[in-house]
């Protein structure tokens, strides 16, 4: 119990940015070997700190031998005579590893950025009689990334659907993308009391309790609150960081397209971790309709969402909203999510949004 609060504590160091106390030599020497033939290193298993030898070398313990007696008596390497035969410096029968150890200190680890897209600017500047000065964004969203199970999140799938925490609607407001992440944001928050409180010994539930007094202030309709105790409860055990957070929130609320797989951690040019790239809308709606109105539009042809590393996650301007054709959409997703009403009377209700949009616009 007290190693797992331990490795728990640490996660949330590194977590909120904290830094801890410099690492044993070990740990500076990485072995990384990509043993299902995938291209990376990424997955469980294909890593691991190297460790000491008898005479002062590493040895990297994936594929790791033990040695036999050749024909002359002395130690031979099984895997082949260019792999050398070394006591490990815990002592025991000499071993051998076809697979090398790189020192990070020497070559250090390159981690990618997460995306930094604050979204559209809401509330933009206008003129004397009220009218927008800049571009007005229709459905827009935010480039974001989560990471899968991966070396920097101690094998924790980061973009694990934790269920519909944020609740969706019609949602028109320009403002509801950032409405949205400051309800992630302040769930995050309360990973951080929850962690504060769980290495001060409260339970996995006690801490999420704590947690949850850093979100009481978001409006309910906003979000689950009894699920966003669960996620925490969940996130206890994981490495991931507030984006990764963000992204299992609003993706498993249905609010993000996933644009595609990257590598945003390497060495020596090995990939270590993935991540996915996303783009994240402030409704289901929004995602749906921007998955379904893009192909009608040219002027997403030569972009389209971009690429995994820099999703292209902007809104339709009023003329690309205008021209396009809500009959080739099918919106079933999005009416299956809604028991309360007749398909009848969401339809109607979606094109009073859609006419309020129109007319806001051509004002």
């Amino acid at each position: 119990m007290k190693r797992a609060r331990l490795l728990l504590a640490t996660s949330a160091l590194f977590a909120a940015g904290i830094a801890l106390a410099p690492a044993p030599a070990a740990a500076q020497q990485l072995c990384a070997v990509d043993l299902n033939g995938n291209g990376d290193a990424a997955d469980p298993g294909e890593t691991a700190s190297c460790h000491l030898t008898a005479v002062g070398g590493w040895m990297c313990p994936i594929g790791e031998t033990a040695c036999v007696t050749g024909p002359t008596g002395a130690m031979q390497c099984p895997l082949g005579d260019q792999y050398a035969c070394a006591v490990p410096a815990a002592g025991g029968a000499p071993t051998c590893s076809a697979n090398s150890c790189i020192d990070t200190n020497a070559n250090p680890i390159v981690e990618e950025p997460p995306p930094d897209d604050p979204g559209a600017v809401p509330d933009g500047p206008v003129d004397a009689e009220g009218n927008c000065l800049g571009t007005i964004e229709i459905f827009s969203g935010r480039a974001a990334r989560c990471r899968p199970a991966g070396l920097l999140t101690t094998f924790s799938n980061c973009c694990k659907d934790k269920g519909k925490i944020v609740k969706d609607g019609m949602g028109g407001s320009l403002t509801s993308i950032s409405t949205k992440i400051a309800v992630a944001r302040g769930v995050f928050s309360g990973m951080s009391a929850a962690f504060t409180a769980f290495r001060a010994g409260a339970s996995a539930g006690q801490a999420a309790n704590a947690g949850l007094g850093a979100i009481v202030g978001i409006d309910p309709t906003s979000i689950a609150i009894s699920i966003a105790i669960n996620f925490m409860i969940e996130v206890l055990l994981q490495g991931c960081d507030q984006q990764d957070m963000e992204v299992g929130m609003l993706s498993g609320s249905g609010m993000c397209h996933f644009v595609g797989s990257y590598c945003t951690t390497s060495v020596l040019g090995i990939c270590l971790q993935k991540a996915h790239g996303n783009c994240c809308f402030n409704t289901k709606l929004g995602r749906i309709i921007q998955e379904q109105g893009r192909p009608q539009l040219k002027s997403f042809d030569a972009v389209g969402w971009g690429t995994a590393k820099k999703p292209y996650c902007r809104g339709f301007t009023s003329e690309e909203f205008q021209a396009l054709d809500f009959s080739k959409m099918d919106l079933s997703e999005y009416y299956a999510d809604i028991e309360a009403k007749a398909q009848s009377q969401i339809q109607v209700d979606m094109q009073g949004k859609i006419d309020a949009y129109k007319q806001t616009v051509n004002q």
